[in-house]
């Protein structure tokens, strides 16, 4: 008896820029990310670009968790070490659940090519009312690894031996 592949399931993701000064006209790794989410075959359920507020991110994360139509939150930017740096906390202030392994991975990925200064990254993820929330850097570099090294595969359900797909029917659970 051979498993059977599941067909893909295409998964609405939502992109959050964090930044003060990109606009959608220059934001290079909001497009990496929708390019990227699009050609995998995902939707694009909505974007946005925040200023560098953990107020105001953590707001637009809970839009998001609020809204039925979105499985998933990739956000790029605001994740290093200095005084604007705040989309971790953010994510602290919204995540019902941390998913430690996900930039435990990112930084082990981004230590192949850049070596020890991915010590200076805070990539995180976790899951709120069943919506999963990634937490990139800002650089296109970044955002590429996150996605081509991860995420394209978590967020398909076709992935073996598991993936994060398979688990959205049960990411409620607690709350039933």
């Amino acid at each position: 008896m051979t498993a059977t592949t599941p067909e893909f399931l295409p998964v609405n993701i939502a992109v959050l820029t964090v930044s003060d000064t990109r606009t959608l006209d220059d934001d290079r790794s909001g497009d990496t990310l929708v390019e990227r989410l699009t050609g995998a075959g995902h939707r694009l359920a909505d974007r946005a670009i925040v200023k560098d507020d953990a107020g105001l991110i953590a707001e637009q994360f809970r839009k998001w968790i609020a809204d039925p139509e979105v499985d998933c939150i990739i956000s790029t930017g605001g994740t290093g070490v200095t005084g604007r740096d705040v989309t971790p906390e953010a994510l602290d202030a919204v995540a019902e659940k941390i998913i430690p392994g996900f930039g435990e991975m990112f930084r082990w990925i981004s230590y192949q090519k850049i070596k020890s200064s991915t010590i200076q990254s805070r990539a995180a993820a976790g899951v709120a009312n069943g919506t999963y929330i990634f937490v990139l850097p800002g650089s296109t570099g970044a955002c590429k690894d996150g996605w081509d090294e991860i995420l394209v595969h978590q967020l398909d359900i076709r992935h073996k031996p598991c993936n994060f797909v398979e688990l959205m029917p049960r990411l409620k659970e607690h709350m039933a």
